[in-house]
């Protein structure tokens, strides 16, 4: 092969490696707009939280003041008003970034259902705890979501950034 020959090969994989990550970030951050939005436009038909905030020593004290279908409405309203000032990344940063910080709160309020739930770990295996599918597992999920979020919230403020040097 001649140096020729190999520098084309690199730029080819260089310009497919650009591409991939372009389609990725898209998947991610509209990936995370679509999950959160019909996250919350479900909890206006059912409300599957209420054992897990229930059983939350910083949340459960919601219901002495709110009913359920509230709470639900509540949280649902959250998710999506962060969906869509996630959304809004191309034309206004800042607010994508609010977006992506209210997302992580409420990721992180979910993910701590992990360690106040009863039934999330149903055994161990070689000292490493067994999540059970619902409300283990289902709950986990949301630590990939949160990092997604975080990353969105980084991306927002290099935009934010960028806008802001350029005036």
């Amino acid at each position: 092969m001649t140096s020729s020959t190999i520098d084309t090969t690199r730029a080819r994989y260089d310009s497919v490696a650009t591409l991939l990550l372009q389609a990725g970030q898209i998947v991610i951050r509209y990936g995370l707009v679509v999950v959160l939005a019909w996250i919350g436009f479900g909890k206006y038909k059912k409300m599957d939280a209420r054992v897990l905030i229930e059983h939350s020593p910083l949340m459960s004290w919601i219901f002495d003041f709110f009913s359920a279908t509230t709470v639900a409405r509540g949280l649902g309203t959250m998710e999506i008003v962060a969906a869509l000032l996630i959304a809004f990344r191309p034309v206004w940063p800042r607010a994508s970034m609010a977006g992506s910080a209210l997302a992580i709160v409420l990721f992180a309020g979910t993910l701590s259902f992990l360690f106040t739930t009863p039934g999330v770990v149903v055994a161990h295996f070689a000292g490493v705890p067994v999540l059970s599918a619902q409300p283990g597992q289902f709950l986990l999920k949301d630590l990939v979501l949160m990092g997604v979020s975080i990353w969105t919230m980084g991306d927002s403020l290099r935009a934010a950034l960028a806008l802001a040097a350029e005036r």
